[in-house]
């Protein structure tokens, strides 16, 4: 298979155009359908519907910022393969993207006003691991998709069961994360040392704690 072959100028533009549409909305999506869309709305109380609103902008904030790692770090891999699956990692996770969004919206909330942050500081981890090499750019990508797995089970215990649409989207999303965690291995990736494991758990506590309030 052929790859062309983009200067670093495009690939800026690139890299610009798909922040734009991470924060501003509107991200190019696969062919996948909402998994909620089919799904009744539950009957919840104020309370519920506003716990479900502020995980579900975590939600919405852990997928910006994985926009920002994958395009990062398809920024600066050195392998076209590598490239490739960092480009349809960040197109499937486009679709958490939307439908986190999407449901925020009919939980009655926003997402997070601090996703430029988000997204700013996930590029530059992302390009940083790149650099530092396929397997643990690759590495990189499988600690973050299951550390965002365990977040994953975390509000699906706090949801309330009978709020079937916004457990369809957690579940999906937690099917994805787990099998690009799964890919990431299969390429290449290294298992990252303790600290760099524990330095990434702090980081998203503070991202976590600060989006569900903003």
């Amino acid at each position: 298979m052929e790859f062309r072959q983009y200067s670093l100028f495009d690939k800026l533009i690139r890299q610009f155009d798909a922040g734009l549409r991470t924060v501003a909305g509107n991200p190019p999506l696969t062919e996948r359908p909402n998994p909620a869309d089919l799904i009744p709305e539950a009957e919840l109380s104020a309370k519920e519907r506003e716990l479900a609103g502020r995980l579900m902008r975590i939600n919405h904030a852990g997928e910006v910022s994985a926009q920002g790692l994958y395009q990062g770090q398809a920024l600066t891999a050195r392998l076209p393969a590598v490239r490739e699956k960092m480009e349809r990692a960040a197109l499937e996770e486009n679709d958490h993207l939307a439908w986190c969004e999407q449901r925020c919206k009919e939980l009655g909330t926003h997402t997070s006003l601090l996703s430029p942050c988000w997204y700013l500081g996930s590029l530059t981890i992302g390009a940083i691991a790149g650099i530092a090499g396929d397997k643990w750019s690759l590495g990189f990508v499988a600690e973050t998709e299951h550390q965002v797995v365990r977040h994953l089970d975390s509000h699906k215990a706090q949801i309330n069961p009978s709020d079937q649409k916004t457990h369809a989207i957690l579940d999906q999303m937690k099917e994805d994360e787990a099998h690009h965690a799964t890919t990431a291995l299969h390429a290449g990736g290294a298992a990252l040392p303790g600290p760099i494991k524990a330095l990434m758990g702090l980081t998203s506590k503070v991202m976590t704690k600060a989006a569900y309030w903003l």
